[in-house]
């Protein structure tokens, strides 16, 4: 886990990390979302609405952005304060490993906060999330 301090911010840092998917995943996700849409569960629904299999949840997918903030960009001291997600394309288990990268796009001192563009891209280097969230730096620099 990463100790970024305000004061360590800069435009242009990058992190990165990859995330493999699995059922068992989806199944702890299922559990703790509720979300039991047939498009997620259902692989003949799935195929009837003209997709290769289940259709994973956007929200298990941009999940793993509070592993980038919270773990890799700042890490220890992370608070994410907004995110504005766009998913690009649907997500499947097959597209495994997931990639996550953040950069750091913009900081504001006077409020302690900096803003990450984040893009995920699945195994075939397909962007299928992007977007950017606003993430405040709690520490004892202020």
């Amino acid at each position: 886990m990463n100790e970024y301090r305000f004061s360590d911010i800069k435009i242009g840092m990058e992190e990165s990390f990859e995330v493999e998917l699995t059922e068992e995943k989806c199944e702890h996700f299922l559990k703790l979302a509720g979300d039991i849409n047939p498009l997620h569960n259902d692989v003949n629904f799935a195929k009837d609405m003209g997709y290769p299999n289940k259709v994973l949840w956007g929200g298990l997918t941009s999940s793993f952005l509070s592993t980038l903030a919270g773990v890799y960009l700042p890490g220890k001291y992370s608070l994410i304060l907004s995110e504005e997600i766009l998913f690009k394309k649907p997500v499947f288990l097959a597209d495994s490993p997931l990639t996550i990268q953040g950069k750091v796009i913009d900081i504001n001192v006077d409020f302690h906060q900096f803003t990450i563009a984040f893009s995920i891209y699945n195994n075939k280097k397909e962007k299928v999330v992007r977007g950017t969230m606003k993430v405040g730096v709690l520490d004892d620099e202020r």
